[in-house]
């Protein structure tokens, strides 16, 4: 009678056993981010295997690869996406949308890295000369649009769509590259690298330095957010991404030659083209990498965005849009200040 029980058992125990293997086995992180500088530590920290190694061997590490922030959003809110490397105004947008339910931002990523080019032969010396111009911004209600939309208005121009003279047009950045070399617009404000590809290939000038509207210059290019279900959910598994990060920054930062070498080839397995050295070099010269979120940098975005109209008709409450705890642990850990 024994015996008719032990074979059963084994069976079940052997069935048990694969059935939490396999539950182990599908533990994963599913990360989104952009094939470009801005995005450097995931794009740096999954080709060698930095965040591989932080997760351990027991997650699967799922990549996802976008061009827009309103598509890594929409990611997110199907459920698709755990973390994600994004600009600024998405990441609001997408909290704003599921009334603070999405997401959090848990880490800053980069700062500046944004200008405003001009053909050097569409005439504009000065401001006044602005005016019956067309200025690119890579999406309309972005980072860039957003910030040229409030310096426009700053300087007391009307937009052609509002009645004005100054035309503000959303142009993917690769297009704006060919129309400003076919002169069909005259200026852009965007972001590395095509500021430098815009001045190197383009023959374009810088006519403003973003950084030169923000205190100390810093203003947030690109942070992580997380799923707010994941975030409370795997709270560890974020931690152990954010010391990744935080490691990656500092490495990155102190070994620049060599981090390009490694972001570039990236660059050309997930796009195609390698950037060349020289826009690279001039890229990383207007930018920094950062973990530090700059959050007042973002609470003035939103309010340029919301005076412009792209947040509806109440300016919305972001005060939970944050969720720093996390990174500070990390920070303590390795006897860094802490971000506020």
């Amino acid at each position: 009678m024994r015996k008719s029980f032990v074979l059963p058992g084994i069976i079940l125990a052997l069935l048990f056993s694969s059935i939490s293997l396999s539950v182990a086995e599908e533990e994963k992180v599913r990360i989104g981010y952009f094939p470009n500088i801005t995005h450097a530590q995931a794009v740096i920290g999954i080709a060698d295997g930095t965040f591989q190694k932080a997760l351990g061997e027991g997650v699967k590490i799922e990549v996802k690869i976008f061009n827009a922030g309103p598509s890594v959003i929409e990611a997110m809110f199907a459920g698709a996406l755990d973390l994600a490397y994004i600009g600024p105004n998405p990441a609001i947008n997408g909290y704003i949308k599921s009334n603070g339910e999405a997401l959090r931002i848990v880490a800053g990523a980069a700062s500046g890295g944004a200008a405003l080019v001009v053909r050097a032969d569409a005439g504009i010396g000065k401001i006044d000369d602005f005016h019956n111009k067309k200025i690119a911004s890579p999406q309309l209600g972005n980072t860039q649009d957003v910030a040229l939309r409030a310096w426009l208005k700053n300087q007391g121009f009307v937009l052609k769509e509002r009645g004005g003279d100054v035309e503000v047009l959303a142009i993917a950045n690769p297009d704006q590259l060919t129309l400003f070399m076919k002169k069909e617009i005259d200026a852009a404000w965007t972001v590395e690298p095509w500021v430098s590809r815009l001045i190197k290939e383009g023959q374009g000038k810088v006519f403003l330095e973003e950084s030169s509207l923000w205190p100390k210059g810093e203003f947030i290019t690109a942070h992580i957010i997380a799923s707010k279900k994941f975030l409370d959910k795997h709270p560890d598994l974020v931690k152990r991404w954010i010391s990744a990060h935080v490691d990656l920054t500092a490495w990155i930062n102190g070994n620049l030659t060599q981090a390009k070498g490694i972001l570039n080839e990236e660059i050309k397995k997930l796009t195609g083209q390698a950037l060349a050295r020289d826009i690279l070099d001039a890229a990383f010269a207007r930018l920094r990498l950062t973990y530090d979120p700059v959050k007042d940098s973002l609470f003035t975005s939103a309010k340029w965005a919301f005076e412009q109209g792209f947040l509806g008709k109440e300016n919305p409450d972001l005060s939970g849009i944050y969720d720093l705890k996390i990174l500070n642990q990390v920070l303590k850990e390795k006897n860094l200040p802490p971000v506020n």
